[in-house]
């Protein structure tokens, strides 16, 4: 009996709790006027770019569940521009329809068709799209009259909200995400090489791998790696160097390839000569030799070199900080690692854009329709989702950092460069309507990206000169473009172009054992 009285006393003081945060955070993000009479029930309808009943539950707890238990008298609403369940048992020719949907005329259907959404959560570059077709209200009136402090957001995040918006505040979000440069400050200390700085150009950071990379087969140090897992220099990372260079593959018809340039001879030509001088890694180097007597014991960190000291500098993002923390809280029940001693600069950046950064982005923007029936109720909603209160809950994640310049801080006390994460802006938005209807009508245009790829990886191997690996892509791309022309959407033998791609791969797993 004891027991029961007991358990039921700490659900009931559990409720207690709850229902006063609710109340602190209703108090502290509404006006405390006739709005929140429970007499005075409101629906108010949020558009999601995609989702589905199923995610529906998610959403809620991600972005709504809070909201509504603060306003008693306001119930939500989602809708969708794409609902996945239309998938779930599509035909194959409906799938290929589905693909071709372009997804931003469907949100435009949700904020002017006859029942529309009050509140749309997106990106910053349909942001930026819907400002130009004038769907969305500018929120700094709502801004001026609730007094909405927004020096206390982190000032690249403002910044850029405001250039979507010709200086105006159309949108606000929650969070943000940023990648930046790890560096292992034990190396350097050994090298007695002066580690990086934050603004530090790629080329700066190729030289200064270049300087850290030392020694041999096993006991060899690498100087960078473009990512946290030990794969390969891909084209894919390349790309995101060059990110704020915006190259195109192909031009606004998809019939002429655009890549035999000295521009992406240039971003291709210096990553590649660090792989082939070992100074970036590559799978080949950490292959894990099995022990003879067959007692393999798994490790979380055996493939991921700059966890074992072997790597002096890393891109990765905001998530690992947490993996760093757990990694040096338990190092000492793993035999042969040691503690990491690490900090982090900024994302290197290009000469051409030095204030840009492709590292980093907005979390979801909350925007307020121009049509919306229920506007007032759209502002409380995105008040309450950017303010204060809310960010406390927020900042826990490891995911996401707050847009909160107050609770941008170090995990759990660490010591690191924090400012890192947000002292750059993300990579101004341009909307290519072309290209993008191009990629809806020939989902095939996606192959281009596979010939870049393996052209790209022969001349990783030597196979081929970068400019020569560049004009086989353009001279195959050009052949292949004719085709997907003709055949936009149905299947197509890839074999002329790629080989036997059982065969590659079969080599690329040999040359990852070593044999």
């Amino acid at each position: 009996m004891r027991s029961f009285l007991r358990l039921h006393t700490l659900k009931s003081l559990s409720v207690v709790l709850v229902l006063s945060v609710v109340a602190a955070l209703a108090a502290a993000c509404s006006g405390g006027d006739a709005s929140d009479d429970p007499n005075n029930r409101r629906t108010l309808r949020i558009g999601m770019v995609s989702g589905s009943q199923d995610s529906e539950s998610y959403y809620r707890q991600e972005y709504t569940d809070m909201f509504e238990l603060s306003k008693g008298n306001i119930d939500i609403e989602f809708q969708y521009a794409t609902d996945y369940s239309e998938m779930m048992y599509a035909s194959e020719e409906e799938q290929k329809e589905f693909q071709q949907i372009d997804t931003y005329e469907r949100l435009k259907e949700m904020l002017t068709g006859p029942n529309p959404v009050d509140v749309l959560v997106t990106d910053q570059g349909t942001m930026g799209r819907l400002i130009q077709d004038n769907l969305l209200v500018s929120l700094d009136s709502y801004i001026k009259k609730d007094k909405v402090d927004l020096e206390a957001f982190v000032p690249s995040v403002i910044e850029s909200i405001r250039e979507a918006g010709n200086n105006q505040v159309y949108g606000l979000t929650s969070t943000f995400s940023s990648s930046v440069l790890f560096y292992n400050k034990t190396l350097f200390s050994k090298a007695g090489v002066t580690p990086p700085t934050d603004g530090m150009t790629w080329d700066q950071i190729f030289d200064l791998a270049t300087q850290m990379s030392t020694g041999e087969g096993a006991e060899r140090i690498f100087g960078l790696t473009l990512n946290d897992w030990n794969s390969e220099l891909s084209m894919y990372s390349v790309n995101n160097i060059v990110a704020p260079l915006k190259l195109r593959m192909f031009d606004d018809k998809a019939e002429t390839m655009t890549v035999n340039t000295p521009q992406w001879e240039r971003a291709w030509e210096r990553p590649i000569e660090l792989a082939q001088q070992k100074v970036i890694p590559s799978a080949e180097d950490f292959v894990e030799e099995m022990p003879a007597d067959g007692n393999y014991r798994y490790n979380p960190y055996s493939n991921r070199p700059f966890f074992t000291n072997r790597v002096a500098m890393m891109i990765s993002n905001n998530y690992l900080i947490n993996e760093l923390k757990t990694y040096n809280d338990n190092v000492d029940k793993m035999e042969n690692y040691e503690p990491l001693d690490w900090d982090v600069v900024t994302y290197p950046v290009l000469p051409e854009m030095p204030e840009a950064s492709s590292g980093m982005y907005l979390g979801e923007v909350m925007v307020i329709n121009a049509n919306a029936a229920n506007a007032d109720d759209a502002w409380e909603f995105i008040k309450f989702s950017t303010s204060k209160e809310t960010a406390k809950f927020k900042a826990r994640s490891t995911y996401q950092m707050s847009s909160l310049t107050e609770f941008v801080k170090p995990l759990d006390g660490m010591a690191y460069n924090i400012e890192a994460f947000y002292k750059q802006k993300p990579i101004p938005y341009e909307y290519n309507q072309a290209e993008q209807s191009l990629y809806r009508e020939r989902p095939n245009l996606s192959y281009i990206q596979q010939l870049g790829d393996q052209s790209f990886q022969k001349a990783v191997r030597g196979d081929l000169g970068v400019k020569e690996a560049l004009q086989e892509w353009q001279d195959n791309g050009n052949e292949l473009l004719q085709e997907i022309k003709q055949n936009p959407t149905g299947e197509i033998d890839l074999t002329p172009y790629l080989g036997d791609q059982e065969a590659i791969q079969r080599e690329m797993l040999r040359r990852a054992s070593g044999g």
